[in-house]
C-alpha cells in the first residue's frame, strides 16, 4: 500500500498547532485583551503597548503565558479536528483525480465548521483565562487550569455556557480554514519550482517553500477573519447574554466599522508566526512519518505468520 493511499495520522494537525502555541500564545493573549478591553474614556483605541505594559505589570513574563493550557486543549481539539477532517477528504478525493482548488477550499471551509463546533468550549476557556485579570475581582472565573475550567463551566452553566459564541466562533473557523489551510496549499501548489532571483534558489517541497507559503497564508487568514475574531472574543468574554447582533450593533454605535478590525496588527503578528511554525511542525510530522513507516510495513511483514499448505 502506498504513502499517498494510506495518508497520515489523523491527529498530526493538533500536534503541530500545540507545538505552535507554545510559542505564539503571548501574541494570542495580547490579541484578546486588545479586542476585549474597552478604551479609557477620550481615547480612541487601546494601544498593544499599553495592554503589553498592564500584562507585564501582573507576574512579569509569567503572566504572557497565562492561559497557556486552555491553548492547548484548544488545538487538541479544534485545529486537531479542522486539519485532520480537511486531510482526510483531499486524501479522499485525490484518489479520482486531482481536486480542484474550489473543491479543497469547500473542504477546508467544511472541516473549518467541524473544528469549530469541536474546539468551542475549550475557545470559551481561553478567552476568559486570558482576560480574566482584567475583569472586576467579583466578575473573575478563577480558572486555575482547562481542565478545573472545563468542569466549572459545564457545572455553574451547562450546554448553553460550552456553546456560547459558538456562531461567530464556527463562522471564524470556517473563514480560518478556508483562508488560512486551503491558501497554503493554493501558495504551495503555484510556487512550487518557481525561481527567487534575489535568492538565486529554485523553491522546492523544503522548509523555504513551507515558510513562504505559509507567511502567505496568514496574512490572507488574519485578514479574511478579524471581524469575525472580534465579535468571538466579545461574545465569550461578556458575563451577560447579549446577542451576536445585539453586540454587533452595539459596537457599531459605540466605535464605529473600524472595531471589525480591531486588534488587525497582534492578530497578524500572532497569526503569521502561528501559521508559519503550525506548517512547518505539520511538514516535518509527515516527512518523518515517509520515512519511519517504509521501516514499520517491512517489520510488520517478517512479523506476518506464512500460511502453511
Amino acid at each position: 500500500m502506498s504513502q499517498q493511499s494510506r495518508g497520515y495520522p489523523f491527529w498530526f494537525g493538533g500536534v503541530a498547532a500545540s507545538f505552535a502555541a507554545c510559542f505564539t500564545h503571548p501574541l494570542d493573549l495580547m490579541k484578546v485583551r486588545m479586542q476585549t478591553v474597552k478604551p479609557p474614556p477620550g481615547a480612541k483605541s487601546v494601544s498593544a503597548l499599553g495592554v503589553l505594559r498592564a500584562t507585564l505589570a501582573e507576574r512579569g513574563i509569567r503572566s504572557l503565558y497565562t492561559g497557556i493550557s486552555a491553548s492547548v486543549f484548544r488545538q487538541m481539539t479544534y485545529s486537531l479536528v479542522r486539519v485532520g477532517s480537511y486531510e482526510k477528504m483531499k486524501l479522499h478525493m485525490s484518489k479520482e483525480s486531482k481536486p480542484s482548488a474550489l473543491r479543497l477550499l469547500l473542504a477546508a471551509m467544511v472541516a473549518g465548521g467541524l473544528g469549530g463546533v469541536a474546539g468551542n468550549p475549550a475557545d470559551v476557556l481561553l478567552v476568559r483565562m486570558t482576560s480574566d485579570t482584567l475583569r472586576p475581582p467579583e466578575k473573575r472565573y478563577n480558572y486555575s487550569n482547562a481542565l478545573s475550567g472545563l468542569i466549572d463551566l459545564t457545572k455553574t452553566e451547562g450546554f448553553k455556557g460550552l456553546t456560547r459564541g459558538i456562531a461567530p466562533n464556527s463562522l471564524r473557523a470556517v473563514l480560518m480554514n478556508g483562508s488560512q489551510v486551503g491558501s497554503y496549499d493554493f501558495f504551495k501548489s503555484r510556487l512550487i519550482g518557481q525561481s527567487i532571483p534575489v535568492l538565486n534558489v529554485r523553491l522546492r517541497d523544503n522548509i523555504l517553500l513551507h515558510t513562504i507559503a505559509s507567511a502567505l497564508a496568514g496574512l490572507v487568514a488574519t485578514t479574511v477573519c478579524a471581524p469575525a475574531d472580534v465579535l468571538k472574543s466579545r461574545v465569550m468574554s461578556q458575563s451577560g447574554h447579549h446577542s451576536v447582533l445585539w453586540i454587533l450593533n452595539h459596537s457599531l454605535h459605540e466605535e464605529g466599522p473600524r472595531f471589525l478590525f480591531k486588534g488587525w496588527t497582534p492578530a497578524f503578528v500572532r497569526l503569521g508566526p502561528n501559521t508559519v511554525l503550525l506548517f512547518i511542525f505539520f511538514e516535518q510530522l509527515k516527512k518523518a512519518w515517509d520515512t519511519l513507516s517504509p521501516r514499520q510495513l517491512q517489520a510488520a511483514d517478517t512479523r506476518k505468520p506464512t500460511t502453511q499448505h
